[in-house]
C-alpha cells in the first residue's frame, strides 16, 4: 500500500530546493517549524485523556523533525479556518489528514505524500447499503471541507450534513440522526471498530470507489521552500531507516 509513498519520498530528496532562511531557531540553532493540526481525527491526530496531542501523524512529524535536524511545535487548530491561518502565516504548515488535490495545490504547497487513504462509509450494523446512492432521501454526515463531504455532496438525492468535527457526525449516527458518515478510513476504523460503545452499533459498510489514489501530505504555506525542503528531508529519512514502519505498527497494528 505504501510502496508509492516510499518511492515519492525518496525521489523528493533528489530535487535541490534553495531558499533564504525564514524560520526562527531554538537555543541549539535548530529551525523551529510551527505546525497546525485539527486534533479530532483519531488515530491520526487527537487529544488523549491527558490532554496531550497524539496520533500517527504527530509521531511521524516528531520523528521526521529529529531525523531532519529541526524541531516542531504542534498546535491544535479547528479545521474551519485552518487553511486561512496557514495563508496568513500564523503557522508554517498543516498536518491534519490533509488530502493532496489539484484545488489545494493552487493555494498551498505539499510535502511528499506520507499516507494513502480511502473514504469509508460508516453505518449502523443493520444497514444493507452498498453505495452512497443507496442513501437517497436520507442524511449522510461528514466533516465540512473534507474529501468525504465532497463525495456526499456530489451524490444525487442524498442529503449532505456538514459538521465541524467528525466526532459530532459519529455521535449523530450513533443516536439515529444520520444514515451514515463518510470519512477517511483510519478514522472510520477507530470510531467503528475500536471505540467500545460505537462498535456495538456501527460498522464500516463499504469504501467510496475512486479512480484516483488519495494521499495525505503536509500542507505548507505557498512558496515556503525552506519548510518544504526540511519536511521532505525528514520524511524521507524516517522511511529509509524504518521508523515509518514502526510508527505505522504502533497505531495500526502492523506496518503497511
Amino acid at each position: 500500500m505504501f510502496k508509492k509513498i516510499i518511492v515519492l519520498l525518496m525521489l523528493s530528496m533528489l530535487v535541490a530546493v534553495s531558499a533564504q532562511a525564514e524560520l526562527k531557531t531554538n537555543s541549539e540553532g535548530m529551525p523551529i517549524i510551527k505546525v497546525a493540526s485539527d486534533c479530532t481525527w483519531p488515530p491520526m491526530e487527537f487529544i488523549n485523556k491527558d490532554k496531550q496531542i497524539v496520533g500517527f501523524s504527530v509521531d511521524l512529524m516528531k520523528a521526521a523533525a529529529e531525523a531532519g535536524g529541526y524541531v516542531v511545535e504542534i498546535k491544535n487548530v479547528a479545521w474551519d479556518g485552518i487553511f486561512a491561518g496557514l495563508a496568513a502565516g500564523k503557522y508554517d504548515c498543516v498536518t491534519s489528514s490533509v488530502s493532496i488535490n489539484d484545488k489545494r495545490k493552487k493555494a498551498m504547497d505539499f510535502s511528499s505524500p506520507y499516507f494513502e487513504v480511502t473514504q469509508a462509509v460508516v453505518t449502523n450494523k443493520d444497514s444493507s447499503a452498498k453505495t452512497l446512492a443507496d442513501f437517497k432521501g436520507e442524511k449522510v454526515g461528514a466533516q465540512i471541507g473534507t474529501t468525504g463531504y465532497f463525495a456526499v455532496k456530489k451524490t444525487d438525492g442524498v442529503i449532505a450534513k456538514s459538521y465541524d468535527e467528525v466526532g459530532l457526525a459519529m455521535e449523530d449516527l450513533y443516536n439515529g440522526r444520520l444514515a451514515a458518515v463518510v470519512c477517511d478510513n483510519p478514522v472510520a476504523a477507530d470510531f467503528a471498530l475500536q471505540q467500545a460503545e460505537y462498535s456495538k452499533r456501527m460498522k464500516i459498510a463499504f469504501n467510496v470507489k475512486s479512480n484516483v489514489a488519495e494521499f495525505y501530505g503536509v500542507a505548507i504555506r505557498k512558496g515556503n521552500k525552506e519548510v518544504l525542503e526540511l519536511i521532505n528531508k525528514g520524511l524521507a529519512a524516517v522511511v529509509k531507516d524504518g521508523t515509518y514502519d514502526k510508527i505505522t505498527a504502533k497505531w495500526f497494528g502492523t506496518a503497511k
